[in-house]
């Protein structure tokens, strides 16, 4: 009986442990994620993906929370008010869910970066010089000999670093912009981790401006690849209505002959009314004349050709001379 009651409670474990790893973790946040001093006051949010019996506050790798929420539905919020040195650490937040019951595995760490203003800030020098063309490389230094643990690169626009350096013996960071193009143009600043301390780093120290200038084009290229592209469609172009107007032409001349053809064909013509010649005899001794008009019709036959029948002979009296 006692190895079967051992059996179901280790079965019990296995299928709450189970459960526990199925629940997503959640996510941390800080605000303000930025420009946080000594003194300041920070919110940590806990984002939960369902709703929980409670949520705890966790320091990095530290097992004991530091606060509990209880009955969360979505957010959790922790406040850390008057910020000291031991508070830039890393945090990480942890919920027990109602449904399905379990315990979600902590969440990613999130880092409380914190500003001494006591401290100096670091000093910057930016070479070969401050306006190079697209595609050179750029370096950027930065030191402080005495409390500088680590660097970071700082761009005005930039929520977050966007490099971090250790530095050399003699206490200086370089930093490398490879291939510049015109996205890198901006104001650039420096900022140290001090050494020996937490999260705790220096204010941000003088800037140095970049300015990309793109390059020139190559001798003989007019206008580079945008302007090569209008002349070639504008070339196209042109080429198309030359083509349009020589076919509506030919098409019009084939037309125009096609007509005249028709109108030359046998028997398709109009013939003109007919012409009528009248011949005359002479008169007789009472002064009267009779005409002989006789109508004839031009023959289309060709001379010695034979034709058809003499048409008849019309007769009409004529007066002459005055009254009878």
């Amino acid at each position: 009986m006692a190895p079967m009651a051992v059996a179901l409670i280790l079965g019990w474990c296995l299928v709450a442990a189970s459960r526990a790893q199925q629940l997503p973790p959640p996510s941390l946040s800080l605000h303000p994620s930025q420009g946080v001093s000594l003194g300041d006051t920070v919110t940590l949010r806990c984002h939960l993906p369902q709703p929980a019996a409670w949520v705890e506050l966790y320091r990095y790798q530290n097992p004991t929370y530091i606060e509990q929420k209880d009955n969360v539905q979505d957010i959790s919020e922790f406040s850390l008010t008057g910020i000291k040195q031991v508070d830039a650490v890393r945090y990480q937040c942890q919920y027990q869910g109602l449904e399905p019951v379990g315990t979600s595995q902590k969440s990613d760490p999130v880092e409380l970066l914190v500003t001494d203003d006591r401290y100096p800030p670091p000093g910057i020098s930016l070479s070969p010089k401050e306006h190079v063309e697209m595609g050179s490389n750029i370096t950027i230094q930065c030191w402080n000999k005495k409390y500088g643990a680590a660097f970071l690169l700082h761009k005005d626009g930039h929520s977050a670093p966007i490099q971090h350096q250790e530095p050399d013996d003699g206490g200086t960071a370089t930093f490398t912009l490879f291939g510049v193009t015109p996205a890198d143009s901006g104001t650039y600043r420096c900022s140290y981790r001090i050494r020996g301390c937490c999260l705790l780093f220096s204010p941000l120290g003088d800037n140095v401006t970049l300015e990309v200038i793109p390059r020139p084009a190559p001798p003989g290229v007019n206008g580079g690849p945008s302007r090569k592209l209008v002349a070639a469609v504008s070339g196209a172009c042109a080429a198309a209505i030359v083509i349009i107007i020589v076919l509506t032409a030919s098409l019009l001349l084939v037309a125009q002959r096609r007509q005249m053809q028709s109108d030359l064909r046998p028997g398709d013509t109009s013939r003109s009314p007919e012409a009528v010649q009248f011949q005359v005899s002479p008169g007789d001794s009472e002064g009267l004349i009779y005409a002989q008009l006789q109508a004839v019709t031009p023959s289309t036959h060709p001379h010695g050709t034979s034709t058809t029948p003499e048409p008849p002979t019309i007769y009409a009296e004529v007066g002459m001379g005055g009254p009878r």
